[in-house]
């Protein structure tokens, strides 16, 4: 939690208490339901709710924005999102339900009233949102397959709707048919040597009926 708060110092007491609970719930969750490799559990606030959290750093969501996260697994980024964010709305979307269990579970538990969650394959997903978020599901033209129909016509942010997305490494082929992509260095906002290769990808997308 301090490494949190180091990096987000203006956190309310609701906000603070509910990251400090992430630990004790994912732990008890994993021991069911592996959604988190065992060697990774450890260093959930570092791989996982800090690495979230770097969407934040990128762009500041107003209130009432609709932001998607396919494939979220146990439900990153968007469960550390929706906590910063009480105020956007959030749909966790995931191909596999049990997956989905524990995010439900952990929003009851957390009183995340702004996550909904969706067992279906994004592909047939027919409602908009401003912006689709993700860790690294799968290559990006892939990945805008999948979601090029789910971006919202208006945009109210700087960045322009589209994919907020999480990678790491080298990203050069794979985003070359992309030229309106920007690439955010997360070792510019965080420390730690984990961040050193960790990315946020922003690829604006048109509103496509």
């Amino acid at each position: 939690m301090e490494l949190i708060l180091n990096y987000f110092p203006n956190l309310t007491t609701e906000q603070q208490g509910q990251l400090l609970q992430l630990y004790d719930l994912y732990m008890d969750w994993n021991s069911k339901i592996n959604v988190i490799s065992r060697k990774d559990i450890e260093d959930l606030y570092l791989h996982h709710v800090l690495h979230s959290l770097g969407i934040a750093k990128v762009i500041d969501f107003k209130p009432n924005t609709k932001i998607m996260d396919v494939g979220t697994g146990g439900g990153f980024p968007g469960v550390p999102l929706a906590i910063l964010y009480p105020d956007c709305q959030f749909n966790l979307v995931d191909s596999i339900q049990k997956k989905l269990k524990v995010v439900d579970a952990v929003a009851e538990k957390l009183k995340l009233t702004n996550i909904t969650t969706t067992h279906k394959r994004v592909e047939s997903i027919t409602e908009t949102y401003d912006f689709i978020v993700s860790r690294a599901v799968t290559a990006m033209p892939t990945f805008v397959s999948w979601v090029k129909h789910s971006v919202a016509k208006k945009s109210n942010h700087e960045l322009k709707n589209g994919i907020l997305y999480l990678k790491g490494g080298d990203l050069t082929n794979e985003l070359e048919p992309y030229p309106k992509a920007s690439v955010f260095n997360l070792s510019t906002y965080f420390e730690a040597p984990f961040f050193e290769t960790k990315k946020v990808v922003h690829l604006p997308l048109k509103f496509k009926k």
